[in-house]
């Protein structure tokens, strides 16, 4: 596609250059520029795309978008100034992979816990109907026959355009995505219309330099997609909700628990358990009155609300009930509340849970699981901040009945300053609570299977579905299943 016809979607003005130069490609990485690539230049926090356009000309670009005038690039070369970089980038993707999100039903799910059980339940159910389904979110990437891990939740607008793409033209006709806070106010997914935004819940997170000043902030910036949705689906059972809905232009949908909604389970909620198995029952009435029963591998009353946001959905989609029960009742979620197949007289689950609020959502559940003993193994994540930790160490303190305190993902900061941290606030939650201190978090894996007893819920936290290990400047090769399966052979040989 020739520039000019690319710059029809933006507010573009040529400085200079020929507007029929043709573009083959979009780029906001000069290390990844390839000629014939349009390179864009992004403003951020720690570096700004604008100093390197010099370098992505050299590497051969088709031509460079920025917001202001860049002195010493080539004559010939062509400029263009917008007015948003980021916006532009979204727009420009847009164009030139062909609008792929108009060929698909698209379900963007935002919140600050649950998107991404939400995401793989409707997925889930939308399979069980007979669609072909494409999935983008913490996990990473997927669709039949296809999977890639990302490095957000909600990629760049330029990969996110050209994974729908990729996703379209493999035949999917819906895709379930993530929508992050962040992805909402960097652009990522401007210009995209979805058929179905979801809300499941808001607590106080992402705050902190580069990403949202303050709550408020994060708030609104989570109520965007209500006003990029034809049918909002949100929990009426959350504080925020009203909040979220502000401003809000779409058909609205209601589910919860406690409050009258649309979709309500009800209050009785039957826990299942086997060693390998974690999960509850529950009924739901729905638009029409009738109630009907569902059955999730998956503990806990949070976990019943992800469910009840994947059966609105099915509900706005008219999909088969048939295909809501077998899916809900077949999902498997990496890293949430997965529980891991060990020959042992005990249960251990793995899940992504890395702040105070899905800390304790999950350790709650998994007390009401009757354990003989609940033990966690956690850490905190490096350059993050600091309150998560206090929080983190106040949740499992004050909910387990031992704790296994760890590295996480250290991102070069010392990892004695970390732990401080979550001891601050274990003392908060419950100075008496039992625990140990290994640094080395494969070691802690192994002694939490060394100590664990019968009737005992061991929960790892804080890793979920992550397969590497950031420790330092290294990035190293860590699944937990996979260490925990192999350590439990070991010591049963």
């Amino acid at each position: 596609m020739n520039l000019c016809e690319l710059l029809q979607a933006t507010d573009g003005v040529l400085l200079q250059g020929d507007a029929r130069t043709e573009v083959n490609a979009l780029c906001y990485d000069s290390r990844a520029v390839q000629p014939g690539a349009l390179f864009v230049c992004l403003p951020g926090l720690h570096t700004d795309g604008h100093a390197y356009a010099a370098r992505a000309a050299a590497a051969g670009a088709a031509g460079i978008v920025c917001e202001r005038p860049i002195a010493g690039l080539p004559e010939s070369l062509p400029v263009v100034q917008v007015t948003h970089s980021r916006r532009a980038l979204a727009q420009l993707a847009i164009r030139l992979y062909g609008e792929p999100a108009k060929e698909m039903t698209m379900i963007g799910i935002t919140g600050t816990k649950g998107k991404t059980t939400t995401a793989h339940l409707i997925a889930a159910v939308l399979t069980a109907a007979g669609h072909k389904v494409g999935l983008i979110g913490t996990n990473g990437v997927s669709w039949p026959g296809f999977r890639q891990p990302l490095d957000h939740t909600t990629p760049e607008s330029s990969d996110l355009q050209q994974l729908l793409r990729r996703m379209a033209d493999a035949g999917c006709d819906a895709c379930v995505m993530e929508v992050s806070s962040l992805g909402l106010k960097m652009d990522r997914v401007t210009g995209i219309e979805y058929d179905i935004g979801i809300f499941t819940n808001l607590s106080p997170d992402h705050i902190g330099p580069g990403e949202h000043a303050s709550f408020a902030e994060y708030r609104a910036w989570k109520s965007v997609l209500f006003r990029r949705c034809r049918v909002g689906i949100v929990n009426a059972d959350d504080p925020q909700t009203e909040a979220i809905l502000t401003q809000h232009t779409c058909r609205v949908v209601t589910y919860g628990v406690d409050h009258p909604a649309d979709w309500q389970a009800g209050q009785k909620i039957t826990l299942l358990r086997q060693p390998d198995f974690l999960g509850v029952g529950f009924t739901v009435t729905g638009p029409g009155g009738t109630e009907k029963p569902y059955q999730i591998a998956m503990p806990g009353r949070f976990s019943v609300y992800n469910a009840l946001a994947a059966i609105a959905a099915a509900g706005v989609l008219h999909l088969p009930e048939a295909a809501v029960q077998t899916g809900l009742r077949q999902a498997a979620v990496q890293g949430r509340v997965e529980p891991v197949p060990l020959d042992a007289p005990f249960t251990v689950v793995l899940d992504y849970a890395h702040n105070e609020a899905a800390a304790e959502n999950l350790l709650t559940a998994l007390r009401a699981c009757q354990p003989t003993r609940l033990v966690v193994v956690f850490g905190c994540g490096g350059g993050r901040s600091r309150v998560r930790r206090f929080g983190m160490g106040e949740a499992c303190a004050r909910l387990a009945d031992f704790c296994i305190v760890t590295e996480d993902n250290s991102r070069g900061e010392p990892l004695a300053d970390i732990l401080a941290d979550i001891r601050t606030g274990m003392r908060r939650g419950n100075p008496d609570t039992p625990f140990v201190e290994i640094p080395d978090r494969r070691q802690a894996l192994y002694y939490a299977l060394d100590h664990a007893r019968p009737g005992d819920i061991v929960a790892v936290i804080g890793k979920g579905h992550e397969t590497t290990l950031q420790r330092g400047e290294e990035t190293l090769p860590f699944c937990e299943r996979e260490i925990l399966q192999a350590y439990m052979k070991q010591k049963q040989a």
